[in-house]
C-alpha cells in the first residue's frame, strides 16, 4: 500500500492545471520519444479544445520512482464545480496550483474549501512565476491567509510548497532557482501526501464517476476504501436510499497511462474500473456480498440556474438534425443525468417542455452544444434564476464577482455592475490593471458578460463564484433595445437589408433563409418592429438616374449559444440545431403576439 499515491490537482481557471499534467507524464515517459501528442493531451474532446477549457475530469496513472500516482486533473469554472466535488472522493491530498501574478481567484477558494472539508492535505505549486510583475512571495502569504480563512487545521496549514512553470517545464524549491524538469513536485507528492488509509475489513467503493463502452455497457470508477476486489466476485450494490441489489463484478480494471490494464484483483486504496455491475448511479456503494455497509454519498451544491428546453418547432424543425421528438430529447436529458451531478431535471405541465436546473450558464451550453453536435434538434428559453422562500422572505441567489480590466476602464465596469444591483467590496491594482470585487445577484451576471468586454474592448476578465441566498434585491433593467421581428418566410433580400439598416444591426446573412417570427435584429430602439426583408427590387424597364446605388451591407452579428442565450427576452427562444443558431419569438405571428402577451 505504501507505493499508492491519490491526487487532485486544483485551482481557478487557466491557471495551468492541464498542462501541468502533461508535464507530469512525459517526465514520466508514457509515450514513447517519436509520439507526437500535442499539449493539453487529457482535453480531448472537441469541446474542451475548441474553448480550451477543461469541462469533465479526468484521471491518468503514472509511476515515479516506483510509486504509483494516480492522479485527476479538474475543471477550474464554478459551472463545473460538480465535477470537482465529485472526483475529490477519490484523491487522499490535492496539489492546488496558483497563479504567481494572479494569486487566489473566486475558484482557487470555492475548490480549496472543499478539499479542505474533506481533510485533504494539500501541497500547493505557485505556478507561472516566468510572468512579468509576478510576486510569488507574497501569493505565497495570501493562500496561507485563504487557508487560515477557510479553517483549515493545523496539519493542513503546514503545506510544502514548490515554485515553477509548468509550461516551460521546471519546477523547484525557491522561484529563482530554476531547474530543467518537474521532480522537484512530484518528490513533494510522493513525501507529503499521505499513503490511503485502509482500514481492515469487508470491501467498500464508493462510485465516483461513470464511463461508457458501446462492448461492455457502463462502467463504474471509483476508489477502493478497503477489502480487495476480484474478478467474477459477487457483491452488493447500495443504493443512495439504501436500497440493495445483488450483483457480479465481470472485469476489473485500473489506470495505466491514459488508459486501463485489467487485473485479476485490487487492493484497498487504488482507483479502479468495475465492468459487469448494472444499474448504478454516482454515489452508491459496492460492498461486501454477505454483509454490505454503504460509504457516506456524495454532498453536491444545489443548482441555482433553471432553462426552459422544449421541442424544436419552428417552420426549420426536422431539416438538420435527426433526433428531434420530445421522447429523443427527455431520454438525453435523463442520460445526461447520470454523469452530470450538479444538473436536475424536472417537470412542467406540458410532455414536450423540460426545466433543467444547472450551475449556470456555461454548465447548461456545454450540454446544449454536445446535444447540438449529436444530431438533436431543440429550443431553450430565457434562463432563469432559482429563487427561495427562506423564513417568508423571497430570496435569490448572490454570487461574489472579480473583474480583471485595465485601469482606465474601470469606471464603465463600476458603472455596469452597480445598475445590476451589484455592491463594491474591493478594487486593488495590479501594474496596469484594475481587480474589482463586487456582490452582485446571479440575476445580474446574465448578459454582463457581453456588455463589459464590449466596453472594454475585450480586455476584461471575469470570474464568480456562488455564495448564498440573500433578499431579493429588486427588479434589473433587462434589454434596452427591441427585436426586429421578419413579417415573412423567405430569403433575406439584400437590396431590402441595406435600406433597412438604419432601423438597427442585423443578426442574419444576405440571402440567409428565414421565416416568419424570427428576430432577425436588434431594433435601435427600445419596442419590438416587425420588417419585411423578403422584398426584391421592383425590376422596371425604365431608367432613372442615381436609383441604383450600391447595396453596402454591414456584417451581420453572430452570436455564440452562450450569447445568444443570455441576449433574448423572456418571450423569445433560442432555436438550436446541429448548424445554426437562431433567435425567434415563442409566438411566430403579430396577432399571436398581441393576443398572448408574455
Amino acid at each position: 500500500m505504501e507505493s499508492i499515491r491519490n491526487i487532485a490537482i486544483i485551482a481557478h481557471v487557466d491557471h495551468g492545471k492541464t498542462t501541468l499534467v502533461d508535464k507530469i507524464m512525459y517526465h514520466c515517459q508514457l509515450f514513447r520519444d517519436n509520439e507526437n501528442t500535442g499539449d493539453l493531451i487529457l482535453d480531448n474532446n472537441d469541446l474542451e479544445r475548441e474553448r480550451g477549457i477543461t469541462i469533465t475530469s479526468k484521471n491518468v496513472s503514472v509511476v515515479y520512482k516506483g510509486t504509483k500516482i494516480n492522479i485527476i486533473d479538474t475543471p477550474g469554472h464554478a459551472d463545473f464545480g460538480g465535477e470537482v466535488e465529485r472526483v475529490l472522493n477519490m484523491a487522499d491530498g490535492v496539489c492546488l496550483l496558483v497563479d504567481a501574478f494572479e494569486g487566489p481567484m473566486p475558484q482557487t477558494r470555492f475548490v480549496l474549501q472543499k478539499a479542505l472539508d474533506l481533510g485533504l492535505k494539500p501541497c500547493v505549486v505557485i505556478n507561472k512565476v516566468d510572468k512579468e510583475n509576478c510576486t510569488p512571495e507574497e501569493v505565497h502569504e495570501k493562500v496561507f491567509d485563504l487557508m487560515f480563512e477557510l479553517g483549515a487545521e493545523e496539519w493542513q496549514l503546514d503545506f510544502p510548497t514548490v515554485y515553477g512553470s509548468a509550461k516551460n517545464n521546471w519546477m523547484s524549491d525557491h522561484w529563482e532557482n530554476v531547474t530543467d524538469n518537474v521532480e522537484a513536485l512530484l518528490d513533494m507528492v510522493i513525501a507529503n501526501v499521505p499513503a490511503p488509509k485502509v482500514s481492515e475489513g469487508t470491501p467498500q467503493m464508493l462510485i465516483t464517476s461513470l464511463d461508457f463502452s458501446a462492448f461492455t455497457g457502463r462502467i463504474a470508477i471509483g476508489r477502493l476504501e478497503r477489502g480487495v476486489l476480484k474478478e467474477g466476485m459477487p457483491i452488493s450494490l447500495v443504493k443512495r436510499d439504501g436500497t440493495i441489489f445483488k450483483s457480479r463484478i465481470k472485469e476489473l480494471h485500473t489506470f495505466e497511462g491514459l488508459g486501463r490494464k485489467k487485473v485479476q484483483e485490487v487492493i484497498a486504496g487504488d482507483i479502479c474500473a468495475i465492468i459487469g455491475v448494472e444499474g448504478f448511479e454516482i454515489g452508491d456503494t459496492i460492498a461486501d456480498f454477505e454483509n454490505p455497509e454503504a460509504l457516506k454519498t456524495i454532498d453536491i451544491d444545489e443548482p441555482t440556474m433553471s432553462m426552459l428546453f422544449t421541442i424544436n418547432d419552428s417552420p426549420f424543425f426536422g431539416k438538420e438534425g435527426k433526433f428531434v421528438t420530445s421522447r429523443h430529447i427527455r431520454d438525453r436529458l435523463t442520460k445526461e443525468l447520470e454523469k452530470n451531478l450538479a444538473m436536475k431535471l424536472g417537470e412542467t405541465d406540458s410532455a414536450d417542455k423540460f426545466m433543467v436546473f444547472g450551475r449556470g450558464v456555461l454548465h447548461l451550453s456545454v450540454l446544449i452544444e454536445t446535444m447540438r453536435r449529436e444530431g438533436y434538434e431543440l429550443q431553450i428559453g430565457q434562463p432563469q434564476v432559482i429563487i427561495k422562500e427562506i423564513d417568508g422572505k423571497k430570496c435569490e441567489p448572490i454570487e461574489e464577482l472579480t473583474i480583471d480590466l485595465p485601469e482606465n476602464l474601470s469606471g464603465r465596469a463600476v458603472e455596469f455592475v452597480t445598475m445590476r444591483k451589484g455592491e463594491m467590496l474591493s478594487m486593488e491594482t495590479k501594474g496596469e490593471r484594475m481587480i474589482v470585487k463586487f456582490n452582485i445577484p446571479s440575476r445580474g451576471i446574465i448578459g454582463l458578460r457581453n456588455q463589459l468586454l464590449t466596453a472594454t474592448a475585450g480586455e476584461a476578465i471575469m470570474a464568480h463564484r456562488f455564495i448564498g441566498y440573500e433578499p431579493y434585491k429588486g427588479e434589473i433593467a433587462g434589454r434596452n433595445k427591441g427585436s426586429l421581428i421578419s413579417m415573412e418566410k423567405g430569403k433575406a433580400i439584400p437590396y431590402s437589408i441595406d435600406k433597412l439598416q438604419d432601423r438597427g444591426k442585423f443578426f442574419v446573412e444576405p440571402n440567409a433563409e428565414i421565416y416568419e417570427g424570427q428576430v432577425i435584429g436588434e431594433n435601435s430602439r427600445a419596442d419590438d418592429m416587425c420588417v419585411n426583408v423578403t422584398k426584391e427590387k421592383k425590376q422596371s424597364n425604365v431608367r432613372s438616374s442615381g436609383n441604383d446605388e450600391k447595396a453596402r451591407i454591414i456584417p451581420p452579428i453572430i452570436f455564440s449559444l452562450e450569447e445568444a442565450l443570455e441576449y433574448i427576452q423572456k418571450d423569445e427562444y433560442v432555436e438550436v440545431t446541429p448548424k445554426s443558431i437562431r433567435l425567434r419569438k415563442i409566438y411566430l405571428t403579430e396577432t399571436d403576439r398581441k393576443r398572448f402577451k408574455i
